[in-house]
């Protein structure tokens, strides 16, 4: 069995980060359905502003807002208006790795779906 890259939130703006809340990121519903997540999935975050790269859950926020939230530690990590991906993993044999073609998702400047 290996890792490889499920699905990918590629280019999103954070839109808020929220300190005092237990952890997770919030994402918009639309991006969470387009990008085959589900709620409490674990997702890899990188910030393309400052480098980090850390690890958290994914929560259901409104859809159609475009929400991009940082909660609980990883709001240290981000500030409102930068850039990050968001990807998550999935384990497969090397067989079906091959085969295998991640969900990509390029959200707008709004992190909205792009039509």
């Amino acid at each position: 069995m290996i890792e490889v890259l499920k699905s990918k939130i590629h280019r999103a703006k954070v839109t808020e980060a929220q300190l005092n809340y237990v952890g997770s990121i919030t994402i918009d519903e639309d991006l969470i359905e387009a990008a085959n997540l589900i709620p409490n999935e674990k997702v890899q975050i990188v910030n393309n502003n400052n480098g980090a790269r850390f690890e958290t859950y994914v929560i259901k926020g409104a859809r159609g807002s475009g929400v991009i939230c940082l909660n609980g530690a990883a709001a240290r990590l981000a500030q409102v208006g930068d850039i990050v991906i968001i990807m998550s993993y999935a384990w497969m044999d090397a067989q079906e790795a091959r085969q295998h073609e991640p969900v990509l998702v390029f959200p707008d400047a709004d992190n909205r779906l792009i039509k």
